[in-house]
């Protein structure tokens, strides 16, 4: 009988730990998802009809990463996402966004290229666009146009 009792509390065990490492899991995933929010966002008035740059900030209050997969506008035919290294412009099809952490896109560094323009924007116009991400529902974000010289950090 004792030999019996020794592996019936094993078994036991370890279907109880199997049990709480679910729920746990469950938990864990609802209260630590991202929380996305924009800041920042701002296109300076481009110089060319058919190209602009635009620039903002993804903030993640959560605590779990995701990432920015798309940027679509109505304004533009075509809106690439793209880092910028030791000067070098590459491409890219997604950006993570760190759990409590923030995402930049500035002048400088990662940005955003609208292509195709549809018509060029004006100091004081707004461009929509539509972030999705891997996990989190879109966001859609209301970018101001800016003076082509405007530079976040004085205002001007």
């Amino acid at each position: 009988m004792k030999r019996l009792a020794a592996p019936a509390a094993l078994l036991t065990g370890a279907l109880a730990l199997a049990g709480c490492g679910g729920s746990a899991g469950s938990d864990d995933s609802g209260g630590s998802r991202a929380e996305l929010s924009v800041s920042s966002s701002y296109m300076p008035q481009p110089v060319s009809p058919d190209m602009a740059a635009g620039f903002l900030t993804v903030v993640n209050k959560g605590g779990t990463a995701d990432k920015l997969t798309s940027v679509t506008s109505t304004a533009s035919g075509d809106v690439t996402m793209h880092s910028t290294m030791g000067g070098a412009m590459k491409e890219k099809t997604s950006f993570t966004v760190p759990a409590h952490g923030r995402l930049v896109f500035r002048s400088g560094g990662n940005h955003l290229m609208f292509d195709a323009l549809k018509r060029k924007p004006k100091q004081g116009d707004t461009v929509t666009l539509k972030l999705t991400f891997a996990k989190s529902a879109p966001l859609t974000v209301e970018m101001p146009v800016k003076s082509a010289t405007y530079n976040p950090s004085t205002g001007h």
